[in-house]
């Protein structure tokens, strides 16, 4: 990936230049890698900014970590990190929004009225458009939202992906080469669709932890202990997702569906509790369409009527 170049256009696209005094034309190795890894400053010292924090720092990247609180400067000072100073800030061309959603479009202006517009601000909230961080006005903007369920800073992101989106060409670039060193494999995504992006996300990780909820309910109806029942479906859940890493979504379906046995699911339904079976018989008319294909008809017409 080659170093974004020094523009005379006052684009937003061209914000993300090489520190004052860099080499511009035959840089020696270690200036390339200063201009593939910019100062970096992250705001919030939370789960999120922790780990990235973490990360970024064990890949070489010259980053700190910035709060006002006292309470912030002793998580960033327990993992080991370098606090910001003012002049890190000033000195910083990209900024990393690790804060809550609600926080963005405050911290955001904020800092492009104290910031020189050689500073980029990144957010990392996946629900919220680029406008969250306010007018470009000549600052490069853009989101780096890894799809990582971060419950600790001390949570690996490698293996996972990093959703980007931004205007800027030589931003895009490093939010890539930021992505590649932490191992995230980086996807864009269109900010018109970045609200159906979300719920995908949502529903893969949230809202999976809310249907093992109803799962261990479900196995609470058959006189099962809460904790029981989650240490015997943690090990199913883990299964199945190895399933579907190996051979895909309709590959990976087991069950009753994929069986055509209407029998056994119409008895599901009957077992159920009423806040449960909407939820039961929502989800196996999707597992329906997954592999209705693969059914004969009079199958696929048995299940379907039970699913009504």
């Amino acid at each position: 990936m080659k170093p974004p170049r020094r523009s005379t256009s006052a684009s937003h696209t061209t914000n993300i230049r090489p520190a004052p005094g860099s080499v511009t034309s035959a840089p020696t190795p270690r200036a390339t890698r200063s201009a593939k890894r910019p100062p970096v400053v992250i705001v919030g010292t939370g789960r999120l900014g922790g780990a990235l924090g973490l990360a970024l720092s064990a890949t070489g990247w010259p980053v700190t970590l910035h709060s006002r609180g006292d309470e912030g400067r002793r998580r960033i000072a327990a993992l080991g990190l370098k606090p910001s100073t003012p002049e890190d800030l000033r000195r910083a061309r990209l900024i990393l929004l690790c804060v809550p959603d609600a926080e963005v479009p405050r911290v955001a202006k904020e800092l492009a009225s104290t910031l020189p517009r050689s500073v980029a601000l990144v957010h990392t909230a996946g629900a919220l458009s680029l406008q969250a961080l306010g007018e470009p006005r000549g600052r490069a903007l853009g989101s780096f939202h890894p799809l990582c369920a971060v419950s600790s800073a001390h949570d690996s992101l490698a293996g996972h992906t990093a959703s980007i989106s931004t205007r800027s060409s030589p931003l895009r670039e490093v939010l890539r080469h930021m992505a590649e060193d932490v191992k995230l494999e980086a996807i864009e995504v269109p900010e018109a669709h970045r609200p159906a992006y979300h719920a995908g996300a949502v529903m893969s990780a949230g809202l999976v932890v809310a249907l093992a909820d109803a799962a261990v309910a479900a196995l609470g109806t058959a006189g099962i202990a809460p904790d029981a029942a989650l240490r015997a479906l943690l090990p199913l859940m883990r299964s199945a997702l190895r399933g579907m890493d190996a051979r895909g979504l309709a590959g990976s379906l087991t069950g009753p569906i994929v069986r055509g046995d209407a029998g056994v699911v119409g008895a599901h339904l009957d077992a159920l509790p009423d806040d449960l079976a909407p939820i039961y018989r929502l989800l196996s008319r999707r597992a329906l369409k997954l592999v209705s294909e693969r059914l004969s008809p009079e199958s696929r017409a048995a299940l379907e009527k039970r699913l009504r």
